[in-house]
């Protein structure tokens, strides 16, 4: 079973996708299409930077899109690999639903940016923040923001992404974020003693959580206007964690996932109790292990998969003309 992941912001690199715009005609169709759609200079931006530009919400998260869709493009193209299922980190979910044909790209790039405007605009910049949680089960992270929230009278503090066991983001307001780092000891878990370390994350707003509900007041009203069609493959959304292809469910879960958490260990184990199923083996293929392709920048979906599952499915990234010629051998060999 094939399935595809598309990574969220974080993965962002100048660079990203030079190699695909330089070796294949479609990505350069692509890349001119996104440019016009939202009059903004695509190949500059992701190829020169600057950075700054690049880390600004409302670019990150309509480059990362472009790049993904043309990576789904290029790797279809050159290997014909069969997608039995996908799932996009955050953002990278609008990925899913344009290669599974449910939302068209135009469409989706322009939503996108006015979902990176949105978020960066729904708590004024410093009163909110992200914590990398380590060390912690997701019930003991769950717990340790209820215990800050009730001790400090301060709030929200949530869980954002379950990104992988012992890893976890929570998010929130800035002070109650604040009073946690300085004030959390393990005696809260007693009599377990977890390695706990609460990492600040660098990011520009509080997402995925309670704060971000203007923005997804606003995506409701954006997506509401946009067409939606069935999936041609069932994606893992971030909301529910559960295999989708209905085209009312798919828009209403896009819509909730802004203010709601990324489940995204959730997600991957559905993605294996599918394969486990022999739901996907087919007469041609007849093979149930599952592999992975993540269509975009970087490798970070890729490794919280071996993180999820050390033993299990077969990576593959998209950053090389390697990658490529790897990814075509498996699919035909």
């Amino acid at each position: 079973m094939w399935a595809a992941l598309f990574p969220g912001q974080g993965s962002q690199s100048v660079g990203m996708g030079r190699f695909l715009f330089e070796n294949f005609s479609e990505a350069r169709l692509r890349f001119e299409e996104a440019s016009d759609a939202l009059s903004l200079d695509f190949k500059k931006l992701c190829f020169e930077g600057p950075e700054s530009d690049l880390q600004l919400t409302e670019n990150t998260q309509p480059a990362l899109l472009l790049v993904s869709t043309v990576s789904y493009d290029v790797i279809h193209n050159t290997s014909g690999v069969k997608i039995h299922a996908g799932a996009g980190h955050s953002v990278g979910e609008y990925a899913a639903v344009v290669t599974a044909g449910a939302v068209r790209f135009t469409d989706a790039l322009r939503a996108v940016k006015v979902r990176g405007q949105a978020m960066q605009k729904a708590v004024p910049v410093g009163q909110g923040g992200m914590i990398a949680v380590m060390g912690l089960t997701e019930p003991q992270v769950e717990k340790l923001c209820s215990w800050a929230q009730a001790a400090s009278g301060l709030g929200p503090i949530e869980a954002a992404n379950y990104n992988a066991p012992g890893q976890v983001v929570i998010s929130g307001s800035q002070t109650a974020l604040d009073w946690l780092r300085a004030n959390a000891k393990v005696d809260l878990f007693a009599p377990e003693t977890p390695r706990m370390k609460l990492i600040p994350l660098t990011v520009s707003a509080p997402f995925h959580c309670s704060l971000m509900k203007p923005a997804e007041e606003t995506m409701r009203r954006v997506l509401t206007e946009v067409s939606f069609q069935d999936a041609k493959f069932p994606i893992l959304q971030n909301f529910t964690a559960l295999p989708v292809t209905s085209a009312p469910t798919l828009r209403e879960n896009l819509i909730s996932q802004v203010s709601g958490a990324v489940r995204w260990t959730q997600c991957m184990g559905q993605l294996k109790a599918m394969a486990n199923s022999g739901a996907f083996v087919e007469a041609t293929n007849p093979e149930q292990n599952l592999r992975l392709i993540e269509f975009g920048a970087g490798r970070v979906l890729s490794g919280l998969a071996k993180k999820i599952d050390p033993a299990g499915e077969a990576t593959f990234g998209v950053n090389s003309l390697e990658d490529l010629k790897l990814i075509e051998a498996k699919v035909k060999g």
